[in-house]
C-alpha cells in the first residue's frame, strides 16, 4: 500500500485523519441546514459531515478534515474509495453508452458479471444470474424465483436478520424500528425462526440447528416453505458468526425438504471475509446467492446466482427491470473482479482480520464492557454489554462512535438492541491507519 493516492479527477489524498475544524465544521453545518429544508426527515444521516472527495480509506469533507473509514459506505466500496481501476472502467463505459435497457438492446459486461458470478459463488453446478439494482431487489427477486421454482409461498428467516426496506424485505426484518414502524401492512407468508447466536444461547451448532428445524416444522412445515434466507454472517443483526455445523445442517434439511437455500451474501460476500463469499467459510453451497453493495465499487447493483434449473424456472420476462445490470455499473463489477484477483485482495481481508481481532481483544482485557469479539476477515464486531452481564449496552456504544467521530474515525453501529460496533473497512487500508483508528477507539473507551 502507498502512502499517497492519487485518482485522475481526484486531488491527492494523503492516507492519514487529519481534524481541522470541529466536527461538523461549518460548511457542513451549512449543508446540514439546505439539507433539512428539502430532504425527508425519513432519511436520516448517523454523521452530518458532507464528504466532498474520498480514495483508498480516507474520505475529505467540506471542510477539509480527513476521516479515516471503517465503515466504507455499510461495505460497499470493499476494494477501496475510487479505485482507479473502477474509475477507469465506468468512464470507459459512459463515453460508450449510458443505457440501453439489457431485455430490448442487450450488451457484453452484463453478460460478463454473470459469467464471473457464475464463476466465483460456490459450487460448480451450472449457474445463471439476473442483475437487478440493490440489495432489497435481489432478495425480493430471490424469493420470488424460489416460490415459482417450488410451487410454494412460504418464507423462512432468522432471528436478527436484516434484509431491506422493501415491503417484503420489510416484513424478514427481525428488527422493527426504524425500519418498518408504521408501515404496514405487510407481505404474508413470512415465518422467523431462532438462529444460532453463540455468544447468548451458548448452543453447538447442531443444537441450534435443531431449534430452528423444529420450530419451523412445527410453525409453518417444511411441505410449505419455498426458501430459507440467511445470511451466513448477518449484517446488521450484529455481525453474528453462527456455531460450527448449524448452516450446513440447515442446508441439509431444505435439500432434503425441497426448500430453496438462498444466501443472502449483500454484505458479507465479495471478499469481504477473506473468500469471494462467506458461504465458503461454513462449506455451504447454496441453491441462490444474493449479491449487492461491494459487486461494483460504489456503483448500485446486485444479482442473484443461483441453479440453472431455478433460475430458469421464471419464463421469458418475468425477470429484469429498467435499470438492472445497468452497463455502467457492470463495467465497475468487472473491474472489481478484476481487482480482486490482480491484487490478492482476499489475503488482504487476512491482513485486516490480524490487525483488529487483536487489537480488539486487547481492549475487551482493559474494559469488561466489551462482552464478545466476534466476525472473519475485514468484518468484525464487538458486542457492548453491562459489565458482568450479557445485557445489551447501547449507551455505551453511542458513546464511543461519537467520541470515534469527533476524532477522525468513521464507525458503524450495529444489532438489534444498538449494543455493537462493526468494523468494514476497505481492502485498501493500510495497517497504520487500523492501528491509528484503534489508538482512537481505545481512548473513547478511556473516557467512558
Amino acid at each position: 500500500m502507498t502512502d499517497t493516492l492519487e485518482t485522475p479527477s481526484a486531488p491527492v489524498i494523503v492516507q492519514e485523519r487529519r481534524i481541522v475544524t470541529a466536527i461538523p465544521g461549518p460548511k457542513s453545518q451549512q449543508l446540514h441546514e439546505r439539507r433539512r429544508a428539502v430532504v425527508s426527515d425519513g432519511v436520516s444521516s448517523t454523521l452530518p459531515v458532507y464528504i466532498d472527495h474520498a480514495h483508498g480509506a480516507i474520505v475529505v469533507d467540506v471542510d477539509g478534515n480527513q476521516f479515516i473509514d471503517l465503515g466504507a459506505g455499510i461495505g460497499v466500496t470493499t476494494i477501496g474509495h475510487t479505485n482507479d481501476a473502477v474509475v477507469a472502467a465506468a468512464t470507459a463505459q459512459l463515453a460508450d453508452f449510458t443505457h440501453t435497457l439489457f431485455t430490448i438492446t442487450p450488451y457484453e459486461s452484463y453478460v460478463r458479471v454473470a459469467e464471473l458470478l457464475a464463476e466465483h459463488t460456490p459450487g460448480d453446478h451450472a449457474k445463471k444470474s439476473v442483475l437487478v439494482n440493490s440489495g432489497a431487489e435481489a432478495v425480493e427477486n430471490g424469493v420470488k424465483i424460489a416460490r415459482k421454482y417450488t410451487g410454494r409461498g412460504g418464507i423462512a428467516v432468522l432471528e436478527h436478520a436484516y434484509h431491506g426496506r422493501t415491503n417484503l424485505t420489510m416484513a424478514m426484518n427481525f428488527k422493527a424500528a426504524p425500519y418498518s414502524t408504521g408501515y404496514g401492512p405487510f407481505a404474508g407468508d413470512v415465518y422467523r425462526a431462532p438462529n444460532s447466536y453463540p455468544f447468548h444461547d451458548g448452543l453447538t451448532g447442531p443444537q441450534a440447528a435443531a431449534r430452528t428445524i423444529g420450530y419451523l416444522e412445527k410453525t409453518v412445515g417444511a411441505s410449505e416453505l419455498a426458501c430459507l434466507v440467511v445470511e451466513p454472517i448477518q449484517g446488521e443483526g450484529g455481525f453474528q458468526v453462527p456455531a460450527d455445523g448449524y448452516l450446513p445442517a440447515l442446508q441439509q434439511w431444505c435439500t432434503d425438504n425441497g426448500i430453496v437455500f438462498i444466501a443472502d451474501e449483500i454484505q458479507s460476500g465479495m471478499a469481504r471475509t477473506g473468500k469471494y463469499f462467506a458461504s465458503e467459510h461454513f462449506g455451504l453451497v447454496p441453491d441462490l446467492v444474493l449479491s449487492a453493495k461491494g459487486i461494483a465499487g460504489g456503483l448500485p447493483l446486485a444479482g442473484v446466482t443461483g441453479r440453472a434449473e431455478i433460475m430458469d424456472a421464471s419464463q421469458p420476462g418475468g425477470l429484469g427491470g429498467t435499470f438492472g445490470g445497468n452497463p455502467v455499473a457492470a463495467a465497475a463489477a468487472v473491474a472489481v473482479f478484476e481487482q480482486i484477483e490482480s491484487h490478492n485482495l482476499l489475503a488482504e481481508a487476512g491482513r485486516i482480520e490480524g490487525v483488529l481481532k487483536p487489537g480488539l481483544l486487547a481492549l475487551q482485557e482493559k474494559h469488561p464492557v466489551i462482552g464478545d469479539v466476534r466476525g472473519i476477515g475485514a468484518m468484525i464486531a464487538i458486542e457492548l454489554v453491562q459489565e458482568g452481564t450479557h445485557e445489551p449496552n447501547s449507551a455505551a456504544v453511542t458513546s464511543i462512535a461519537a467520541y470515534a467521530a469527533q476524532n477522525g474515525v468513521i464507525l458503524l453501529t450495529a444489532g438489534t438492541y444498538g449494543n455493537v460496533l462493526r468494523f468494514l473497512p476497505s481492502l485498501a487500508i493500510s495497517d497504520e491507519l487500523l492501528v491509528d483508528a484503534l489508538g482512537v477507539i481505545a481512548d473513547g473507551f478511556a473516557a467512558l
